[in-house]
């Protein structure tokens, strides 16, 4: 019996070094994730370097879910680009062009008013109660590429919960009979 007790201890911390394995690699690729977003970050001056469009209210530009990249520089907003922005009470950031741009010349401050290209009128009544214009701390980045349809997933699984549920379970299922 000294044998087999042997190889059932020998199996046994196999399995335990395998557990130890694979929640430490789990563990480098979150925080390679966090740190390659946080690098992001840094790089673009945005809060959110890449954001997923939503609707449709940018057609025929950009369609729902296309991915954007954005950019947050120094320079002034002008008429014409392409702004995400978040507005008081609202979690989703909005994607639209910017229409008019007011400089008050006594301070130098910029007011935004913006509209979706695929929208009838300007932005004013998605904006907080009273509020007419954005300014730049309501500014998310410029857009400054896209990459078309990547962003569906995100869609699908926030408009579906089960996906996600169904990804994330599947992943897990993986990770944990794997023998590497």
């Amino acid at each position: 019996m000294g044998w087999i007790g042997e190889s059932v201890e020998s199996i046994r911390s196999i399995q335990v070094r395998q557990l130890i394995t694979q929640v430490v690699t789990f563990g480098l690729i979150v925080t390679s994730a966090l740190i390659i977003w946080k690098g992001l970050m840094c790089i673009t001056g945005s809060e959110s370097p890449v954001v997923v469009v939503l609707s449709g209210s940018m057609e025929p530009g950009f369609k729902r879910g296309d991915i954007l990249f954005l950019h947050m520089s120094k320079d002034p907003i002008r008429s014409g680009e392409i702004v995400v922005f978040n507005v008081d009470g609202r979690e989703i950031p909005i994607v639209h062009r910017v229409i008019k741009v007011h400089e008050r010349e006594d301070t130098g401050e910029v007011d935004v008013l913006t509209k979706g290209d695929n929208n009838y009128g300007d932005d004013r009544l998605l904006y907080a109660d009273g509020q007419l214009w954005l300014h730049r701390h309501h500014i998310m980045g410029r857009a400054v590429g896209f990459l078309p349809y990547v962003g569906w997933v995100t869609i699908i699984m926030t408009e579906n919960p089960i996906f996600k549920y169904i990804l994330i379970g599947g992943l897990g299922l993986l990770v944990i009979t794997s023998k590497d």
